[in-house]
């Protein structure tokens, strides 16, 4: 099956671009690893890269304070 699809945002050819370059692929490969994948045809189990927020944490005493506030319990009304 062959498509034709027109209008594509440029900051999509870009990164279709770029993906296919870093792997090594072809443009179509990669447009069509893409389709697949977002469409649930590639057999792959999906899971959320979570590699944009991961090592981001930061220290924040008032967070902290807060939790362990929450986290106190209250004997009088435990009895």
């Amino acid at each position: 099956m062959q498509y034709t699809i027109r209008n594509i945002p440029k900051a999509v050819d870009q990164a279709l671009r770029r993906k296919a370059k870093a792997q090594g692929k072809s443009l179509n490969e990669t447009v069509l690893e893409a389709l697949k994948d977002n469409v649930g045809a590639s057999g792959k189990r999906k899971f959320r890269d979570l590699s944009d927020i991961a090592g981001t944490w930061v220290e924040d005493p008032e967070f902290d304070k807060i939790i362990e506030e929450q986290r106190r319990i209250d004997p009088e009304m435990w009895q």
